[in-house]
C-alpha cells in the first residue's frame, strides 16, 4: 500500500483554498479521505455540491452550516453531515477548524 495510514499533528501542509481558506489532506485510501479545513472569523466555505458523502467535526470555533436550503449553528465538538451531490456551505462565526471525511475519497484535492 502506498498510502499513508498514519498522520501526525503537522504531518502534512497546508494548501490554500479557492475561497481564502486553508486545508489539509491528512489519510486517504480510495474509499475514504479525512481532511482539515481551517477558517479565519467570517471565512465562507462557498455554496456547492458533489457526489460525496461528506461528515464534518468542528474541531474549533462554531460554523453556520447550510444545507440543502436549511441552516444551524454548529459549535465545537458538533458535526453534520451532507449527503452525496446536496447544496451545502459554511460561515465560520469565530476562528475554526473543521475536519471534513468524504467517501469516496476527492481526488480533485490530491496533488
Amino acid at each position: 500500500m502506498n498510502q499513508a495510514m498514519f498522520c501526525q499533528s503537522g504531518d502534512r501542509p497546508w494548501t490554500p483554498t479557492p475561497d481564502g481558506n486553508r486545508r489539509r489532506v491528512l489519510v486517504h485510501t480510495d474509499e475514504l479521505m479525512i481532511v482539515e479545513f481551517a477558517f479565519e472569523k467570517g471565512g465562507v466555505g462557498a455554496l456547492h455540491s458533489h457526489p460525496h458523502v461528506q461528515g464534518s467535526y468542528v474541531a474549533e470555533g462554531s460554523f453556520e452550516v447550510t444545507i440543502d436550503g436549511v441552516t444551524e449553528i454548529i459549535g465545537e465538538g458538533g458535526s453534520f453531515i451532507v449527503p452525496s451531490n446536496l447544496v451545502h456551505g459554511v460561515k465560520a462565526l469565530e476562528k475554526g477548524r473543521l475536519v471534513d471525511s468524504f467517501t469516496p475519497r476527492r481526488a480533485d484535492f490530491i496533488s
